[in-house]
Order: C-alpha cells, then sequence, then structure tokens
C-alpha cells in the first residue's frame, strides 16, 4: 500500500512515500538488503565522530529469537507486530567513548543513524515502522545491554502488506490520510515564533 505524503513544496519521492505500516507482507527480508540498511546507517554522521548507535535484530525465520523480541513489546504493538519479518531495538551508548561524561548529541546521532536507515530501506522496496510502545527494561535485561546505553526504539522492516490483515481499528489508522504541521509552525528567523521571510516568500 502507497501513502505518499502531500507535499507543500517538492521533496524527494523517497521522502514522500516513507510512512510508517502496520500491515507487512508475509515475505522475508534478503540478508543483502539488511546488510544495506546497516551500512547506510553506519555512514550516518555523528558528533566527534562517536557513533553511539547499536542495534539488536531478530528476523522472524529465528522463531525464538523472534519470540524473544516480540515479548519486549507492549500488547498494542504486539497485535501487528507479529506478523513483522524483522523486529529490533536501537540502542545508545549515552557517555563519550573516551571520557565518562554525558554525551548530550547521542539520542540526536541515534536518531540520524535510523533515519539513514529507513531511507535506505525506502529505496530497496522496505518499509519501516519506528515504536516507542515497548519496555526498555525489558529489553536491558533479556540482551544483557550494558550499564550506560540505553533503548531507544523498537522497530519492524518488512515489505508492505494488505491493511485488511489488521484488527478494525488498526485498519483505519492505516488508512487514515497523513497530516503534518505547516512549515510556518517551526521554521523561524530573527526571534522564536518569528516566521523566517523565505517562508512567507
Amino acid at each position: 500500500m502507497e501513502k505518499p505524503a502531500q507535499s507543500t513544496f517538492p521533496i524527494h519521492d523517497l521522502l514522500t512515500r516513507r510512512w510508517s505500516p502496520r500491515a507487512f507482507a508475509d515475505r522475508p527480508v534478503e540478508p543483502d538488503k539488511l546488510r544495506r540498511l546497516f551500512e547506510a546507517a553506519r555512514w550516518s554522521p555523528s558528533s566527534s565522530n562517536e557513533q553511539p548507535w547499536n542495534y539488536i535484530v531478530a528476523t522472524k525465520d529465528n522463531s525464538q529469537e523472534f519470540a524473544t523480541a516480540l515479548a519486549c513489546l507492549r500488547p498494542g504493538n504486539v497485535t501487528w507486530a507479529q506478523s513483522v519479518p524483522v523486529l529490533m531495538f536501537t540502542v545508545t551508548r549515552l557517555n563519550w567513548a573516551k571520557r565518562d561524561e554525558p554525551n548530550r548529541h547521542a539520542l540526536y546521532d541515534m536518531g540520524q543513524s535510523i533515519a539513514y536507515l529507513t531511507f535506505q530501506a525506502m529505496a530497496v522496496g522496505l518499509f519501516v515502522h519506528q515504536m516507542g510502545g515497548f519496555y526498555p527494561e525489558k529489553v536491558k535485561e533479556t540482551y544483557g545491554v550494558p550499564d550506560g546505553y540505553e533503548p531507544m526504539t523498537a522497530v519492524a522492516i518488512g515489505y508492505g502488506g494488505d491493511p485488511a490483515m489488521l484488527p478494525d481499528d488498526l485498519q483505519q489508522r492505516e488508512l487514515a490520510l497523513r497530516t503534518r504541521k505547516p512549515i510556518e509552525s517551526f521554521v523561524f528567523s530573527g526571534r522564536w515564533d518569528s516566521v523566517a521571510p523565505f517562508i512567507k516568500g
């Protein structure tokens, strides 16, 4: 299913087509494509080249590993995520690698890394759905995540599927129009809440 953004100004097709479905096809993701996703994540920019991102991945072809990952999701996400071929968790190293001080850019850099992965996924025909609905402490315990590292999101990856496979309430959300705040509400110049002139023009 395609659900392209109705952008106000022209943007790249991958950005227009990117969205977060809950219906995924019963089709495995080829290992080569997965490698390409993480290669894209690897080349994301980061402050001082710290690369504070980590990924814990489970594929459905290993049913035990997949069930372990699925058990870390909140029930509302288990409803649909049990059908995806790839589940993973993003984990961020919170301190600088060479000094025991907080890296205030770590979460930002993690976000850039998963964004790179997301658009590489779109380029090879895959969709990515990121979730906040999971149990970070359970991820830490289950996978032995070290102190100083924080699970940030759960992520589903796969090929788009038929919304008819979802429960009625999720079908409605799947088919709903996509919306975003207007650019004027968040792009400022001169002072806070003053719309940048190039936006007005």
